[in-house]
């Protein structure tokens, strides 16, 4: 199988992501739908889906920068894939960023179709659109978030029956208080009313009706 960018393996490169976001490291791998950047500033490796790159080039920096190709990865396969990615990190602590000016910390529990589940010690459980999942960061193992004990952080969150699309399993959510994409704006705080031709019907604090667009909802959450 032939991938792309072969030729800018182990090179620096400089990544342009949707959003305004800025990436320069080493290119340690790609796939048909992924690739991924080792940032020796940070020692991180960051699985980018390929749907949200604007743009990438071997970096020309004058910035001479000192680290080098690392020798494992956090995540090994064959053949890389946004999906393998997701599936192998499943059980570790990452780093996922999706929108807005903040990164969200915890752990993949399942991995459905379209979306998965995610807990968060601080955000608890949560659905998140695999359509807008802009990075991925996996820890080392052993790391855990805030440095909590495994006794005040439990892995796996109480079972929840899952659909296998995101769609589908918003409609679960149906007349109760929910959080959209973090819930950074007021209006997308209140009651699903409803799900109906790909539009959410939401009443906020205020009791205005709210109607979004599903396909650009990207996590949700009971509060």
């Amino acid at each position: 199988m032939l991938i792309d960018f072969v030729e800018l393996i182990g090179k620096k490169i400089e990544v342009e992501i949707s959003g305004g976001n800025f990436h320069r490291g080493i290119l340690v791998d790609s796939g048909l739908d992924i690739i991924v950047l080792f940032d020796g500033k940070s020692n991180f490796f960051y699985y980018i889906p390929f749907v949200h790159v604007q743009r990438l080039k071997e970096s020309v920096s004058e910035e001479e920068d000192t680290y080098t190709q690392p020798s494992e990865k956090p995540i090994e396969s064959e053949t890389i894939s946004f999906r393998k990615a997701l599936t192998a990190a499943k059980g570790l602590f990452v780093q996922i960023y999706v929108t807005g000016n903040k990164t969200i910390h915890g752990y993949l529990t399942s991995i459905m179709n379209d979306y998965f589940v995610f807990h968060s010690p601080v955000y608890k459980t949560m659905f998140i659109s695999m359509n807008h999942v802009k990075w991925l960061i996996p820890y080392k193992p052993n790391t855990t978030p805030y440095s909590l004990s495994n006794e005040n952080l439990p892995l796996m969150p109480k079972s929840t029956p899952l659909s296998r699309s995101f769609n589908e399993q918003l409609k679960k959510l149906e007349n109760k208080l929910v959080i959209i994409d973090g819930g950074n704006n007021p209006e997308k705080i209140g009651l699903l009313q409803q799900i109906r031709n790909n539009k959410i019907t939401l009443i906020t604090a205020e009791g205005e009706n709210v109607f979004w667009n599903l396909e650009h909802i990207k996590t949700i959450q009971q509060p």
